[in-house]
């Protein structure tokens, strides 16, 4: 598959990147990757150089929120203008690279403008979470469905392909209220608008393994805080 681009946003995460790197790229061997890095350090730039690993690396000077990551990749993507699908997902190996060639093909099968991995349908997985987390992840999921009245199961899992138009209004539109996770709904929102294709797939969801996730409570205080103020300006997104 070419042509296909995939952002990663990374804070801290030294001890995942290499194998990422090298396990993506065993599973879509022409995609271009793009790292986006706000650590404050420059050390996954200086293994990516040392190792010769094939990515493009941006350094920003603080961290920004994952959303906002997020965006910068894809404007550095969408400037090279030549993509036909572009990726988002972790670092921390909570998004398995395996899934991604199945995803591709139904995405421009099907002629998608967004799916997403699901962790809330039938039959898909997550491992290693404690209970505390997934009550937490199923109420603000629920509270987002209910809240913005829109039928999809996983507003928050940052596992999803996008052709270059949904790309496109994804920049000139997002980022209203927050530059973290809340992106990720707002996203949803910005594509229902507009009347794109959605499609939700099953997927298995794995806790990282190694390294300290950045979720804590309060940016999960912060998601719920912005999925309501998405509620209240939801018409305006388009």
């Amino acid at each position: 598959m070419k042509n296909i681009a995939i952002i990663i946003p990374t804070y801290n995460e030294l001890e995942n990147i290499e194998n990422l790197i090298l396990e993506i790229l065993k599973h879509v061997p022409n995609a271009t990757i793009f790292i986006v890095d706000d650590s404050k350090n420059q050390e996954i730039g200086k293994i990516i150089k040392r190792k010769k690993l094939n990515a493009k690396y941006f350094h920003r000077t603080k961290k920004s929120g994952r959303g906002s990551a997020v965006i910068y990749g894809f404007r550095k993507a969408l400037d090279e203008n030549k993509y036909k699908a572009f990726i988002e997902m972790d670092a921390d190996f909570s998004h398995n690279p395996k899934e991604i060639p199945n995803n591709l093909n139904l995405f421009f099968k099907k002629k998608l403008d967004l799916l997403i991995a699901s962790r809330y349908l039938k039959g898909s997985k997550i491992i290693n979470w404690s209970l505390s987390r997934r009550i937490l992840s199923k109420l603000s999921n629920i509270l987002a469905r209910n809240l913005l009245n829109i039928s999809l199961n996983d507003f928050t899992n940052g596992f999803r392909i996008y052709t270059p138009r949904a790309v496109q209004k994804i920049i000139s539109s997002c980022g209203n209220i927050g530059s973290g996770f809340i992106i990720l709904s707002e996203i949803i929102i910005v594509i229902k608008n507009n009347k794109y294709n959605i499609r939700e797939v099953k997927t298995v969801f794995i806790n990282r393994e190694r390294g300290k996730s950045s979720v804590n409570l309060k940016l999960i205080i912060e998601s719920l805080i912005g999925i309501i103020k998405l509620a209240i300006i939801k018409k305006k997104l388009k």
